[in-house]
């Protein structure tokens, strides 16, 4: 309390009488944290007395007791103050505001009797910047009361908030057209922050029956707006079954759903900020169930207790509570209190750094520090829905090459080609399927770009084209985006060839921005936006390739990551390096340039830093992707990054960055696959073993068992950790991830379908299983499995010295894809056995999967003939589905030329339709004649049928295998031609083998198969 104290004997105010429990007159949020953390040290102290010194305990047990019993008195007194049950808050005001000026007192007493009606989990922050105090929170016309709390940072209930009655925007006009909301704000009272915009306008758009856009912007000035994406607005026509109805009440502005009535975008407009450097929105929840809002180390689902979620793209070891490598202000929610589970989105279409606070009522609030506000709101009306409206407008996910569904092998630390080849060798050596072999900075001369170090990797470019091309796998190196500005004299071309172009960040003088990465002395950095950009850039690529023949790029270090704080020399004092809020600051000293560029540097068309930041990674991902198409022309491109923003997926893919080699680690990656199929990127994973530290046998095998489900499976890891591809842990390590990625090989031709369906309609490869599952509300409490598509269950093993799990099955039958063991749920948990041998993989009865024998790559695997496995909840009356996309793996030109083909796959009861064709033929008097045909002829239908023939092929549907099958059929006929089969009454399985259909024939007349079978 000596600080508290202290700065009180500083302050130009002073308050002759307070309550001690408002003793805060000027502070921080530091202050909070600091408290909170004296705290925890001070129980963690008690602990560790209490362990090691047993002749104390009785003391410390009655100080702990007298210690919860203050903390549970505190907490029961502040109750009461907030239920103003015994709390006089007139009277406590009169005391707080005595020296204030009469104004202030005026408007103080004038509106608290409707502070009083604020529950502290509705309050909205009307002090959110430095300092915070009484004085400052009266003359923004808001109420004041601190809330004695001790939930830890960034946690915090706002002293400060705003009053429901309070005007800082009045509305001076509305108007209205069929599909087109005007509404206009003028200023009425300062916000307190610099700058304020006095007019105000509003755009409400309704794009089509399922998406509303609400743009906020400056009445008299143009602001900045994102360029990348370039958004793809609905032009649907309207229709009469909107999902939705606007209202403008009052100062409240509402988005409705018509089915539920609930609000999905509920604001005040009279309590928005609008300052040319602070924006902030609060909008209601329709539910506290809420997902997305990347990225971050976090749950899937996310907590509305005063949870921050910063959107500042940063090179940060995956932490809690800190912002990572993208930015991604995307939501969704789910009325999980309605029966119909309607789900919806909401999307703020802003690139500046910002804050996203989660709050118990449950509401949102976005802060961000420049640009608009310019929300999409997606009303489904189910999740998957909500994902594909929010990816067509972003853009639709790209099409991955076959080969990079494969298993990727990397690290960062291999010394020499001696080294890179002995770890490829003994992987191959011990049948490790192996479809790309990676390389970080170690391979480069000096770690620049574009060059290979003639010393110790001389032999690369050979041992790629004779050792990994002949055996049909891939090679991909780094591309940092940072070129090294310290070389000899026009020894460096990369460098010099950019200055020619002026394709280089700039600081705030117009001279070169340098900073420092991996280079040995300096550093500047392509700007991407740069109408240059895009040829220096596969100018760079195209010469790299006559040296280095790579098929793939992995873009580093483009958040833009830095080694200093801004430039060399460091960055401006003005009001871009040090605007009045800093989004994600728990301590004074974080500055936005913290590891990165100064936000005064300059883009092309003067454009700062500050507005680009968060969306540099994306733009340099598009120029990528363009420089590979120049590149290797005709083929798709494949590209890895770390930094990414909404759109990135139409260009890119992703990896989770620098992740530790620890169990809660590889848990969290699960959350990461989820939000990143949302966002749109659905080829996504983590650094299988982890990243960072050293893993072990057991962690590496489980983790194994788990990323070979992850859509990008790779294994990665850092230059000081031991070797961990593999081969180099042992055999428990080797089969756990041989039989693994054997699994994962044997479904690739399943995945592609699912990429193909996501790549032309949106939506998520890997699913949470509420979005299957919309009415099991245990569902949404489960962040441990996940489904690939509609079909597979995968549930990995998370934990050490695991014999079994437990195991959440929706109610109906599955089949364990290792053995096609049948489990019967009713929706519960099971014990499974957690074995090394398989991973738990998992068909879901209704579904037709298409398999192949798996190979040591892709190339061998898509030679093998197709399997398709059935998965029935009965014999008689269940239905059963599936798909399968085929075309050349990697032509980026096969879907617009319709050079693929597609089938369907369906199991329908005919016995059905049978009874009621035979009740139409004979009349009434025959009736028990046709029911008795009926009863006597039950037949089962699967149909193989293709919509789209434009790929040549060699390939056979050979077996069919189908699973749940109760009792053994009399006979089974394929086109009308009786065939043979072979049924297994124990285990309920039916085969059916050497079919030899073909999936495409040379007429290119469509494909049509019937198999019957009769009971």
């Amino acid at each position: 309390m000596n600080s508290i104290k202290d700065s009180r004997k500083n302050s130009s105010i002073r308050f002759e009488t307070i309550l001690d429990t408002d003793n805060v007159e000027l502070f921080n949020r530091d202050t909070l944290y600091q408290r909170s953390y004296s705290l925890m040290n001070l129980i963690e102290t008690k602990r560790s007395e209490f362990y090691h010194n047993r002749k104390r305990f009785t003391i410390i047990f009655i100080s702990m007791i007298a210690i919860f019993t203050i903390l549970s008195l505190m907490f029961l007194i502040s109750a009461l103050r907030n239920a103003n049950d015994n709390f006089d808050l007139q009277q406590s005001d009169q005391y707080q505001i005595h020296n204030l000026d009469l104004q202030l007192f005026n408007e103080a007493l004038h509106f608290q009797e409707t502070c009083k009606q604020v529950h502290p989990n509705d309050r909205i922050d009307c002090n959110p910047d430095e300092p915070i105090s009484q004085e400052i929170c009266y003359k923004r016309g808001c109420c004041w009361n601190p809330i004695q709390t001790f939930a830890l940072p960034p946690l915090n209930v706002p002293y400060c908030y705003f009053n429901p009655d309070q005007n800082g925007y009045k509305i001076v006009m509305n108007s209205s057209t069929q599909s087109h909301i005007q509404i206009r704000l003028r200023r009425v009272k300062p916000s307190g922050f610099p700058n304020d915009i006095e007019n105000v306008k509003i755009d409400i758009f309704e794009l089509n029956d399922n998406t509303v856009r609400i743009k906020i912007t400056d009445l008299e000035k143009i602001r900045y707006e994102v360029p990348v994406p370039e958004l793809n607005i609905p032009l649907d026509s309207l229709q009469s079954n909107r999902l939705y109805t606007i209202d403008l009440n009052g100062n409240v502005l509402s988005v409705r759903r018509v089915a539920s009535s609930k609000a999905i975008f509920e604001t005040n407009l009279a309590q928005l900020i609008f300052a040319n450097q602070f924006l902030q929105l609060n909008t209601k929840l329709p539910s506290d169930f809420i997902y997305g809002l990347g990225e971050h180390r976090d749950t899937f689902r996310k907590a509305t207790n005063w949870k921050r979620y910063t959107m500042l793209n940063r090179d940060q070891i995956p932490l809690p509570n800190y912002p990572l490598y993208g930015s991604h202000p995307f939501y969704l929610t789910v009325e999980e209190d309605h029966p119909r589970k309607f789900a919806s989105g909401v999307f703020l279409f802003n690139s500046n750094p910002m804050d996203i606070i989660t709050q118990p009522q449950p509401s949102i609030t976005f802060r961000t520090i420049g640009g608009i506000l310019d929300f999409f709101l997606f009303f489904g009306p189910d999740p998957e829905q909500v994902v594909q409206q929010y990816q067509k407008l972003i853009g639709l996910p790209q099409m991955p090459p076959f080969w990079s569904l494969g298993f990727h092998l990397s690290r960062y630390g291999y010394k020499n080609m001696t080294n890179l080849n002995d770890t490829f060798v003994r992987n191959r050596d011990e049948k490790i399927p192996i479809d790309v072999q990676w390389t970080d900075i170690d391979i480069m001369d000096s770690n620049n770009d574009f060059t290979v170090d003639s010393k110790n990797f001389k032999e690369l470019p050979d041992w790629i084209r004779n050792v990994l091309h002949a055996n049909g796998i891939r090679y991909i190196p780094m591309f940092d985006c940072g070129i090294s500005a310290g070389e000899k004299e026009h020894s460096y071309p990369p460098y010099y060839r950019g200055l020619e172009m002026n394709v280089f960040v700039k600081n705030h003088t117009g001279d070169l921005f340098v900073g420092k990465v991996w280079n040995t002395k300096s550093t500047v950095w392509p700007d991407f936006f740069h109408p240059n950009a895009s040829e220096y850039w596969a100018e760079q690529f195209k010469t790299y390739h006559k040296i280095l023949p790579f098929d793939g790029a992995w873009i580093d270090m483009n958040e833009p990551s830095n080694f200093f704080d801004g430039q060399i020399d460091g960055c401006p004092n003005n009001e871009l390096e040090n605007p009045p809020y800093v989004p994600g600051r728990t301590e004074q000293s974080l500055t936005l340039r913290r590891k990165t560029l100064c936000m005064s540097a300059l883009h092309y068309h003067n454009i700062s830093h500050y507005n680009y930041h968060n969306i540099y990674g994306l733009q340099e991902a598009v120029i990528t992707n363009r420089a590979l198409q120049h590149t290797l022309p005709g083929k798709r491109p494949f590209i890895i990054s770390r930094s990414t923003a909404p759109g990135h997926g139409n260009w890119a893919s992703h990896w989770s960055g620098d992740i530790i080699s620890d169990w809660p680690s590889m848990q969290w990656s699960i959350a990461t696959l989820l939000n990143f199929n949302m966002f749109g990127i659905p080829m996504v994973g983590a650094d299988i073993c982890g990243f960072n530290g050293n893993t072990t046998e057991e962690l590496c095998a489980r983790w194994h068992q788990l990323g070979a489900f992850y859509t990008f499976a790779r294994n990665h890891n850092t230059d000081d950790g031991i070797d961990q591809d593999p081969a180099a842990l042992g055999p428990r390590v080797v089969n756990a991830a041989r039989n693994a990625l054997l699994m994962r090989y044997a479904h690739l031709s399943y995945l592609y379908t699912q990429f193909y369906f996501v790549h032309r309609y949106g939506g998520t490869v890997i699913k949470p299983l509420f979005f299957i599952f919309p009415f099991d509300r245990k569902c949404y409490e489960i962040e441990t499995q996940f489904m690939w598509g509609e079909h597979l269950m995968i549930a990995p093993v998370l934990s050490p010295n695991k014999t079994e799990i437990s195991i959440y099955f929706p109610k109906g039958e599955w089949f364990f894809a290792g053995d096609f063991r049948q489990i019967s749920s009713h929706g519960g948990f099971i014990s499974i056995p957690a074995h090394f041998t398989y991973p738990n993989v998992f068909y879901r009865a209704g579904s037709i999967i298409p398999i192949q024998k798996p190979g040591q790559t892709t190339d061998e695997t898509r030679k093998e003939n197709l399997t398709l496995i059935v998965t029935l909840e009965d014999e008689e009356n269940s239905f059963a589905s599936g798909r399968l996309y085929w075309d050349s793996g990697d032509d980026i030109e096969s879907i617009r030329k319709e050079q693929y083909n597609l089938y369907y796959f369906e199991i329908k009861n005919v016995s059905e339709n049978l009874r009621i064709y035979l009740q139409r033929l004979l009349n009434i008097f025959l009736f028990f004649l046709s029911l008795s045909l009926s009863l006597s002829y039950k037949q089962k239908s699967m149909i193989i049928r293709s919509v789209m023939l434009g790929y040549p092929s060699d390939l056979c549907f050979d077996e069919i295998l189908i699973l749940g099958f109760r009792k053994e059929p009399k006979s089974i006929k394929i086109d009308d031609k009786v065939i043979k089969f072979f049924y297994n009454q124990t285990e309920r399985r039916l085969s059916i083998s050497n079919l030899q259909l073909r999936i495409f024939t040379e007429n290119r007349s469509m494909i049509f198969h019937q198999i019957n079978w009769i009971f």
